[in-house]
Order: C-alpha cells, then sequence, then structure tokens
C-alpha cells in the first residue's frame, strides 16, 4: 500500500456520521486527519469516535490534508470546496456539486484549472451490480428507451427533519442526480428535457431525451410513505428488456470502492474519472433545466 492519503471531512450530520466518517476512516488507503463543522460539538464527536482531531476553522483543516471530503449542503459545498481547490487539494464531493449551475460551474472549472482529483458521491455507481449491469447494456446495445422510479418516505421520518435543503428543495436534488446519473450512464448522455411535472408529496416526474435518440421517464418523491422504498431501474430496446437488479451492495462497501478508485486517482496523478465533477456539473444542468420546466 502506497502512502496513506491524509483526508480532512468537513461536516458532521447524519451522512458524514453515518457514512463518511466511518467510510475514510477504516479505510486502509486513507488517513482522517481532521474534522469541522458549524456545530463544533459534532464535529468532537465525530473526532472522539475516529481518534483524530477537531479543526478551528475549514482553513485550517484544508492546510492539513492532502484531500478533503464533504457531507455538508450543496451551497456550503460549493463555496467551501473551491477553497480547497484552490489550495490544491483533491476533493470527494456530496451531490449535487452546488446550489446553482453558476455556483457548480465555478467549482468545476476550479477543479479542472488545479489539476486535481474529484470525485462525487454517486454510490450507486460503485456496486458489483451497477457495473455488471452497464457494462451489459454496452455489450448488447441497442436501447431505445428506460424507465426509473425511486420513491420513499425520508422526508417524513425525523432523520430529515433538519436537514433544511432537502426538505426546501425535495427529491431532485437530493435523489435526483443519482436517478438522473443512472439512466445517462445507461441510455446515453441527456441531451434535452423533454418534459416535467412536479405533483403533491413531491412527486416529479420528467421525460428525458439521450444523445442517441433514446428516451427516458422518470419518476421520484421522498415524501411518499411507502416502507419498503421502491427503486427500478430498467431499459429495453432491440435486444429486450434489462431490470437493474435490486441492491445486493450494502452502502459502506460501495463507499469503500469509491475510496479506492479516489486512492488510486491521487497516487497515480489521474483526474478524470466516470464520476469525478464534471459528471457532476453535467447533472446539475439537468437538473436545472427540469426545474425550469416546470417554473
Amino acid at each position: 500500500m502506497d502512502e496513506q492519503v491524509r483526508v480532512g471531512l468537513i461536516g458532521a450530520g447524519l451522512w458524514a456520521e453515518r457514512a463518511h466518517a466511518p467510510g475514510l476512516a477504516n479505510h486502509p488507503g486513507v488517513h482522517l486527519t481532521s474534522v469541522w463543522a458549524r456545530r463544533r460539538e459534532a464535529a468532537d464527536a465525530i473526532a472522539k469516535t475516529y481518534c483524530t482531531q477537531a479543526a478551528d476553522t475549514p482553513a485550517e483543516l484544508i492546510d492539513q490534508v492532502d484531500a478533503v471530503a464533504f457531507a455538508v449542503p450543496p451551497e456550503v459545498q460549493g463555496e467551501l470546496a473551491l477553497q480547497a481547490v484552490k489550495a490544491g487539494k483533491h476533493v470527494i464531493l456530496e451531490k449535487p456539486l452546488a446550489a446553482t449551475v453558476d455556483q457548480a460551474e465555478r467549482l468545476a472549472g476550479a477543479i479542472a484549472d488545479a489539476g486535481v482529483a474529484s470525485l462525487v458521491s454517486l454510490v450507486r455507481r460503485f456496486t458489483q451490480e451497477t457495473m455488471d449491469w452497464l457494462a451489459d447494456l454496452r455489450t448488447v446495445g441497442g436501447w431505445v428507451g428506460g424507465n426509473a422510479q425511486w420513491m420513499s418516505g425520508a422526508l417524513l421520518s425525523e432523520d430529515y427533519s433538519g436537514s433544511a435543503w432537502r426538505h426546501e428543495n425535495g427529491a431532485l436534488l437530493d435523489i435526483g442526480p443519482h436517478v438522473i446519473d443512472l439512466m445517462d450512464a445507461a441510455l446515453g448522455k441527456v441531451t434535452e428535457v423533454r418534459g416535467a411535472t412536479r405533483g403533491k408529496r413531491d412527486l416529479w416526474h420528467f421525460m428525458l431525451g439521450h444523445e442517441n435518440g433514446a428516451t427516458s421517464t422518470i419518476t421520484i418523491s421522498l415524501q411518499m410513505p411507502l416502507e419498503p422504498t421502491v427503486v427500478d431501474f430498467s431499459v429495453y430496446g432491440d435486444r429486450g428488456y434489462r431490470l437493474l437488479p435490486g441492491r445486493q451492495t450494502p452502502s459502506d462497501q460501495a463507499f469503500t470502492v469509491m475510496l479506492d478508485d479516489f486512492v488510486a486517482m491521487v497516487h497515480s496523478g489521474t483526474t478524470e474519472h466516470p464520476c469525478d465533477a464534471q459528471r457532476g456539473l453535467h447533472l446539475q444542468r439537468v437538473i436545472e433545466a427540469i426545474t425550469e420546466k416546470v417554473s
């Protein structure tokens, strides 16, 4: 194993506690160096759990590390990740990339200019079942359409009661990047939004056009009283119908695979990846186009 990558974690909320902190702390290629959060007590709690330290400021954390992982709202990430990148640090980013396309463009542009590694936490892309499904689709070809549904009651639970950005923006900014990314990877780059609606319980329906002429229809909501969560992806075309198998890989394992790629990028000097910041910018632009259809 090469020398560990020193990573600082910005954020100490639910996902930082459940995914980022344990994933970073337990990865053999990573040294979780420090944690910063607006709530110092939350940063102290994570730091104590994983035998690291809490930084007093984001700048202090950035100065101590090779890379920064973010688990904060989009607007905060767009601002602080820009600071990290301008300091020459590699970044692990949450989705969406930022609060707006303009902010995402500034961040993605700075990442490209700095020549640093970046990955967006599109964790479904790092499960073996998803990788196998996409590889099969590319081998077979001839797909003309697809459907996706992702509906849950996540925003009805207490877990997200304090997540203001999720309640304000709903499913489109939270799970929208995951869904759009998978359909884009399955059918080809999304080039247009042909229609979109937003109904009761934050129920989104939208139709996407892809570069090769394929179309996809997507339904998402995080305010449906469903148990268990409904997550279905399928494509169809000249060679029949392909359904993405249900999740078999736990989220923590997918996060570990993502970190494997990130560590390899840092050590090799690689800056391009199917889930890098430029991918995040593309997804942000699609999300804005969907929003414009219903405004």
